[in-house]
């Protein structure tokens, strides 16, 4: 019996090791989060998070031309958003301001939205049990920079999604937001409903409902140029994807 004792005490720790070596990945895997800049300018990303969940880096930042940052996403649940803000300067006084997203004149928006016309990435992150990502980029508010999310590392249902296109180049007149208003370039691209301010546009009231609320020509421009995007608010929502356990998920502004 002595003889077996140390086989046993052997086979056991290596039993041990082996587990913990094949639960490693799931206890040290944690999905990073990186907004990247590719825009030949400045843009000032901003975080909101929906009700109930943390503001990730203050809610807003600079991010200069070719750079990016990661940061690490909540554990178990987060969902929220993630846009661009672009022709952002400090005022005489000092008060911040910026012609597309602004959430307020504020740098670090502290889980304040942002106005439209935007770009917006939308998620929906899950960790332990039930771990997987949704995405998904909406036109719903308008455009003002292209945007793609980009999956790394994941399985199932994981495309890259989003707008490539600058669409300000061929945004159409009425739909046009301009700065300085009336004759600066065009800085962003409206939706139907920020142009026109229709219950119907804006699928509200009566229009509130996937029976009722239907695509526009205005909502049609935004999806012949980009088809894997939300474009008006009863879209379809197979456009949201759910990855299993993706390392990454980016963010990339321009390309």
């Amino acid at each position: 019996m002595a003889s077996s004792t140390p086989s046993l005490l052997f086979t056991t720790t290596t039993t041990l090791l082996l587990v913990l070596l094949l639960r490693a990945p799931c206890l040290s895997q944690a999905l990073t989060l990186t907004l990247v800049n590719n825009c030949p300018f400045t843009v000032w990303p901003a975080i909101q998070p929906n009700a109930g969940h943390p503001v990730l880096e203050r809610g807003g930042f600079p991010l200069p031309t070719l750079t990016h940052r990661s940061f690490p996403a909540p554990d178990a649940l987060w969902s929220g958003r993630v846009w661009a803000r672009t022709h952002c300067s400090h005022a005489h006084g000092g008060r911040f301001s910026c012609a597309t997203g602004d959430c307020g004149g504020r740098l670090e928006c502290g889980g304040l939205g942002g106005a439209a016309p935007a770009t917006l990435a939308q998620f929906t992150i899950h960790h332990g049990h039930a771990d997987f990502s949704s995405y998904g980029v909406s036109l719903v508010d308008g455009f003002n920079v292209p945007m793609t999310v980009t999956p790394h590392e994941g399985k199932g249902m994981c495309p890259v999604v989003g707008c490539r296109a600058d669409l300000l180049a061929t945004c159409p007149p009425q739909l046009q937001m301009r700065s300085p208003p009336g004759h600066g370039p065009v800085v962003a691209c409206k939706s139907g409903c920020e142009a026109f301010r229709t219950d119907e546009l804006c699928c509200r009231n009566h229009y509130n409902s996937k029976e009722t609320c239907r695509a526009s020509s205005y909502s049609e421009f935004f999806k012949r140029a980009c088809p894997a995007t939300f474009t008006f608010a009863h879209d379809s929502p197979s456009l949201m994807h759910e990855c299993s356990s993706p390392r990454e998920l980016k963010v990339i502004f321009c390309h």
